[in-house]
């Protein structure tokens, strides 16, 4: 399994070139009655070739190595090449040993208003603002980025996500929502700055910890790897004793808790009591499904 992870992290800088994402776009249109449709379709178009045709980092990917990921845009308002819709953001990494696709992150975002006019060129430059579109893009593409790199390499994605933080800071004097602190706690802008905090810092571990000891191990002895994913759980426990119900929180079982569910529903049995109680206290909107672990 050491061999496996070692060629992994030696991909991040030596594979074989290519894009880092394998994403695939879709603009839902169905709220829109007065409107050609061509435009939605176009802009589905455009935004797929941008974000898998772009080199976001200086990484090398081969093919195989690209980033599994889904962007689903909702139009919920279109007027004059004017658009607001909502953005469900998902993406996974690949588990050692078995055919299975672990979920990282699966995120919606409400506040996606942009300009975008039938045709025009998606460009991304990380040192300017000039599309709404293209940040929330290039943010979200390297937040994917950063969870993937982290999830195999201890605060592997800090370079990712400073990337994202930038285009965040970019973005704050366009005058669209989500960029700034005052959008509310579960905005972009709290996004990249807490992942960036070293309050944070359990969190990333746990990321990483749940993934390389524990998911990895499943097919090594499944036992002690759901020992492994115990303890990191329990690492998620010292960032709910100084922020209680923080947003990261939120969005490691939104992407999690289906899955833990179904790691500690078959298999070799542990003790999990004290797993339940930590599940309960830190994620209790999860409750019901924690009810489900045997």
């Amino acid at each position: 399994m050491y061999k496996y992870i070692a060629m992994l992290l030696l991909v991040f800088s030596f594979g074989a070139k290519g894009q880092e994402l394998n994403c695939r776009v879709q603009v839902n249109y169905q709220m829109i009655t007065d409107a050609n449709p061509q435009i939605f379709k176009t802009l589905e178009k455009s935004l797929g070739d941008f974000v898998n045709n772009t080199r976001w980092t200086n990484r090398d990917f081969g093919r195989s190595e690209r980033i599994d990921c889904t962007m689903i845009f909702t139009i919920t308002a279109y007027e004059s090449n004017s658009f607001s819709s909502s953005l469900q953001v998902q993406s996974s990494r690949p588990v050692y040993g078995s055919t299975y696709s672990s979920p990282i992150l699966n995120f919606n975002d409400k506040d996606v208003n942009f300009r975008y006019t039938e045709g025009e060129n998606l460009i991304y430059n990380p040192n300017s603002f000039d599309s709404n579109l293209v940040a929330v893009v290039s943010f979200y593409a390297n937040v994917i980025i950063g969870l993937d790199a982290d999830s195999f390499a201890k605060s592997g994605g800090t370079d990712y996500y400073q990337a994202a933080q930038n285009m965040a800071v970019l973005a704050q004097g366009g005058g669209y929502k989500g960029w700034n602190q005052q959008d509310g706690n579960q905005s972009r802008y709290f996004l990249i700055n807490d992942v960036l905090s070293n309050t944070y810092t359990p969190w990333r571990e746990a990321l990483y910890n749940y993934h390389i000891n524990g998911l990895d191990r499943m097919s090594d002895n499944q036992k002690e790897a759901k020992e492994k994913t115990i303890a990191a759980i329990k690492g998620l426990g010292q960032v709910h004793s100084t922020r209680p119900n923080s947003f990261l929180m939120r969005i490691f079982f939104d992407a999690k808790a289906d899955e833990v569910v179904n790691i500690f529903s078959g298999g070799p049995a542990i003790t999990v009591t004290e797993l339940v109680d930590t599940l309960n206290r830190i994620s209790p909107l999860n409750g019901s499904k924690w009810n489900n672990i045997r």
